[in-house]
Formats: C-alpha cells, sequence, structure tokens
C-alpha cells in the first residue's frame, strides 16, 4: 500500500504517493526527475548519492522517502541560484572531475565541511571525503579544489 510523502526539495514543496521501500535516491531522481544526485553503490559505500536532509550532508540511498516526511532536502541542482556555487567553481577551476559521477556527492559533502569548517586543514578535507569515492582522479585535484573554496570564503 501507498503512502504519501510531502517534504521541501530545493526550496519547492512536492508531494507523491511512494511504495513504503521506495529509498529516498529513487524518490528525487525517479519522481522528482533530479538526476544530478547519483546511485553508485546502493549501500551508502561511495557517497554519490549524497544530498542534504535538513542541513546535514546525508547518503539519499541510505535511507526511505517516507523516512524524509516534512524535511528539508537540498540536491545537487538546488545549491546555486544561476550560477556556479563556489564550490562547484573550484571544482572547475582546479579540474576537480573527470568522469564526473562522483562529483555531485563530493561537492555536497564539501559543502557540508566548509558549512561546519570554514578553513579546514588538508587533513581535515581528507577525513571529510572519507565516505566518498573516486574511481578516476584520485584525490589531488578535488582537495585542492577545496583548499581554493574555503580561501575564497
Amino acid at each position: 500500500m501507498n503512502q504519501t510523502v510531502t517534504m521541501t526539495v530545493n526550496g519547492k514543496q512536492v508531494s507523491a504517493s511512494v511504495d513504503p521501500r521506495t529509498l529516498l535516491v529513487q524518490f528525487i531522481r525517479e519522481h522528482l526527475q533530479l538526476t544530478g544526485t547519483h546511485v553508485g553503490c546502493d549501500t551508502a559505500q561511495c557517497g554519490a548519492c549524497t544530498i542534504h536532509l535538513n542541513g546535514r550532508a546525508v547518503k539519499s540511498c541510505s535511507m526511505l522517502a517516507v523516512q524524509a516526511e516534512g524535511a528539508s532536502i537540498t540536491t545537487i541542482e538546488g545549491i546555486a541560484n544561476g550560477a556556479m556555487h563556489p564550490v562547484q567553481q573550484a571544482f572547475h577551476e582546479c579540474h576537480a572531475l573527470q568522469c564526473g559521477f562522483c562529483t555531485p556527492g563530493m561537492v555536497m559533502s564539501a559543502i557540508q565541511l566548509l558549512q561546519d569548517n570554514p578553513k579546514p586543514s588538508e587533513a581535515q578535507i581528507r577525513e571529510a571525503l572519507e565516505g566518498n569515492i573516486c574511481r578516476c582522479t584520485g584525490y589531488h585535484n578535488i582537495v585542492r579544489a577545496i583548499e581554493q573554496a574555503a580561501a575564497r570564503g
């Protein structure tokens, strides 16, 4: 039996009837057609599905859509207002991506880090990214991009 779920996604209230077993990442991608949030592993290991739920970075493959009832969610599509978010800009300038599959999750995790710690050390950046896997670039340019975004404030 389906259940109605209502939440705010990228500043807009949405409501839909979903199977109670629907993962939040499936709801975001399939019901809302916001495909910037990626599905990598379905086991909360890779971080490609990272979003912000009530202001905190979470892996959307590790929770059900019904658990987000009444929540405020921001996806990669919702972080910029007409221009790239400063973290996205730094990723672009520092060539911190290759295939781009992990990039949305990395960006969302980096934004969370910089909200919590505006001037993180390299070690703190690397620790904050432990839940995000990049299979293409290694992490040097990603760390540089986050350092650059932090330096710009």
